[in-house]
């Protein structure tokens, strides 16, 4: 398996810093598989959060691909910094927790035609589930209800956590009991840290960030 971060954007968070956007393409022999499409959303939502978008298309000719080339897609979850290109893929299955998507539907219904469009073929996962060989999602809720993170898994056992926004920055990973978090981290706080503890307790050898360029070695 090989990860390959994308730079989809960046925008002005709540606290008053840019932040970046990251969505990764996770390959292996002939698949590719994208976790999170990037921004998308009515123009008034951009320009609230000052984003300066790029298109996932052209993140991926960077290296060398098309959206034809993906074959199917991971959210990991259905905020619109993680779902708002998924209309680029109309031919990929898009994996999400069920209970995401149910929440999405429920919370965002202006964003409907970004992420639940005519035609969207959703994968509804239930928990913790194998997508391809080396490639499992394990559920995260607490950043949102329906969060979940991806694991990659090498030959030798090591393994990869693609964090999605279960942790927005390593500091917030390494010390989920901090009362110090960055706005919107926690929708549910109990959750969010049991699930956190969860995942370090798997012992991953690199965490990749969804909005910190860091990756975390172990």
């Amino acid at each position: 398996m090989e990860i390959k971060r994308l730079h989809l954007a960046s925008l002005q968070g709540a606290d008053g810093r840019r932040w970046p956007v990251h969505g990764f393409v996770v390959t292996r022999g002939g698949d590719a598989v994208l976790v999170d499409t990037g921004f998308g959303g009515p123009q008034q939502a951009l320009d609230d959060w000052r984003v300066v978008n790029r298109s996932v298309a052209d993140a991926l000719a960077e290296l060398d691909l098309s959206p034809a080339d993906i074959g199917l897609v991971i959210n990991t979850h259905l905020h619109f910094d993680h779902c708002g290109q998924n209309a680029v893929f109309k031919h990929a299955p898009f994996y999400v927790q069920r209970a995401e998507l149910d929440r999405a539907r429920r919370e965002a219904p202006d964003l409907h035609d970004w992420f639940d469009f005519t035609g969207a073929r959703f994968e509804l996962l239930d928990g913790d589930t194998k997508i391809l060989p080396g490639l499992r999602v394990i559920a995260t809720p607490g950043h949102t209800a329906g969060h979940q993170c991806v694991v990659v898994s090498a030959d030798d056992g090591a393994f990869d956590l693609l964090i999605g926004d279960a942790a927005y920055t390593p500091r917030v990973y390494a010390d989920p009991a901090s009362d110090k978090l960055p706005p919107g981290q926690a929708s549910d706080l109990p959750a969010w840290r049991d699930s956190l503890r969860r995942v370090q307790a798997l012992g991953p050898d690199r965490v990749h960030f969804c909005h910190h360029t860091d990756v975390i070695h172990h």
